[in-house]
């Protein structure tokens, strides 16, 4: 006997939608994930083989760390202050004085200099990163150094690699010292708290391991940036208007790589 199967009902065209939707998203992330591994293997490469100039890595360290002091600087005044006078606010009415101190340290150099300080270099750096690169790609130079048998990222992205490296755990020492410096200020002037107390609540509760953890948190903020920038900025195609767009995608790509990475250290490092 003959049996009869009833015939496939075509899925509702929204759920249809939201499928392909996934796909894409799938596909490009997927596309994005490769690409950086690849990038970053050739970078590794690069170095291994000695490649790399130095005269390109100085004067990317000058760029990315000399260059960005001012602008470290007056983050790292501006949340060292602001910690302390919203601590001061929320904890001299219920808590000893001294852990104004502790707050402020703790805050500093376990996030706000780290975070803020990639913050920073992502608008300074990355974005300039992404638009020189991509304006090379779309005016074919790049396609010169191919052909002239050069390798563009031995040229061009390890040196920014390695300076961003180095230049962002360094940038970020200058932070924290800069942050605990104005926070203190601004607790003797907020709240009258005196220098030797805030400094003996900052060491009550002081571990060596937060030093390690903040710096940490620097260096592989400072490996990412530039690898996702030299990527966008080699992905870009269609001339004036591209380079704004892979500038801008870029942006918003280091941003959201920079927290999701944060969000990460603190199971991994703290517990």
């Amino acid at each position: 006997m003959k049996h009869e199967y009833p015939a496939t009902l075509p899925l509702p065209a929204p759920i249809v939608q939201w499928l392909a939707a996934v796909g894409r998203v799938a596909r490009v992330t997927a596309e994005h994930a490769g690409e950086l591994g690849l990038l970053a293997w050739r970078i590794v490469v690069a170095i291994v083989r000695l490649k790399v100039s130095r005269r390109d890595i100085t004067t990317q360290l000058y760029i990315m760390g000399v260059q960005s002091l001012p602008i470290v600087f007056v983050t790292a005044s501006l949340a060292g202050i602001v910690t302390s006078q919203q601590g001061g606010y929320q904890l001299i009415s219920s808590s000893p004085q001294y852990v104004l101190g502790t707050l402020v340290v703790q805050s500093v150099i376990l996030e706000l200099a780290p975070l803020l300080t990639a913050i920073v270099l992502v608008g300074r750096i990355g974005a300039r990163i992404t638009a020189e690169l991509g304006t090379m790609v779309v005016s074919e130079q790049i396609d010169a150094f191919e052909s002239l048998g050069r390798d563009p990222v031995a040229i061009l992205a390890a040196p920014r690699f390695i300076a961003a490296v180095i230049s962002l755990p360094l940038l970020v020492g200058f932070a924290d010292v800069i942050g605990i410096a104005a926070g203190m200020i601004a607790a003797n002037l907020t709240i009258g708290l005196g220098n030797e107390t805030f400094i003996y609540g900052a060491r009550l509760f002081w571990h060596n391991w937060d030093l390690v953890y903040g710096l940490s948190k620097s260096i592989v903020f400072g490996a990412a940036i530039p690898l996702i920038s030299v990527h966008m900025g080699l992905r870009t195609r269609g001339g004036a208007e591209g380079v704004g767009l892979s500038t801008t995608q870029a942006v918003m790509f280091m941003i959201l790589t920079i927290l999701i990475l944060d969000a990460m250290f603190p199971p991994l490092m703290l517990q």
